[in-house]
């Protein structure tokens, strides 16, 4: 059940980028809702007892191009700064390469609270973006939690790895 509900997050991307090409931003930041809450049911559902390894690689996968995808558009629009996007973009790259290196050493490197602080400000940024809010701060604010969540990770890593 938890990966058909991250799933759904996956395939909302679809809709989401159809209706902002449309400029039906409205149902665009609706759907994105739709997606947070997927995102949170998910978590929750997973940390009571439907925790799988596919879900730990895959949940990270979908939000990573959810957020992406959406903040892709409105860098194509003009509507973001290509300095936090490319700042996210390699940040994700360098959390998914910290990740796949501790799986392989079969290690668990879980999401932290302040990667989950960031999921939530990088989806505050996108309704922002939506419906006509501070999205420059909210997007800068993204960015700063995204690079205290990596370097927890590395922290994380390293210690992972000299164990």
């Amino acid at each position: 059940m938890v990966n058909l509900i991250t799933a759904l997050r996956l395939f909302l991307v679809v809709p989401v980028l159809l209706s902002l090409e449309n400029s039906l931003y409205v149902l665009a930041g609706i759907l994105i809702i739709l997606a947070w809450i997927s995102d949170w049911l998910d978590g929750m559902l997973a940390r009571k007892s439907q925790k799988t390894d596919f879900g730990a690689h895959f949940d990270p996968f979908v939000d990573k191009v959810f957020v992406l995808l959406v903040l892709s558009f409105f860098l194509s629009k003009g509507e973001i700064e290509l300095l936090p996007y490319v700042l996210l973009l390699f940040r994700e790259f360098s959390a998914s390469f910290l990740r796949s290196e501790s799986a392989r050493a079969l290690k668990s490197l879980p999401a932290s609270p302040l990667g989950k602080l960031k999921a939530g400000f990088e989806f505050l940024t996108l309704l922002s973006l939506c419906f006509g809010g501070p999205s420059e701060t909210l997007l800068w604010l993204s960015v700063i939690f995204a690079y205290a969540s990596l370097y927890e990770y590395a922290i994380k890593y390293w210690l992972l790895k000299d164990a």
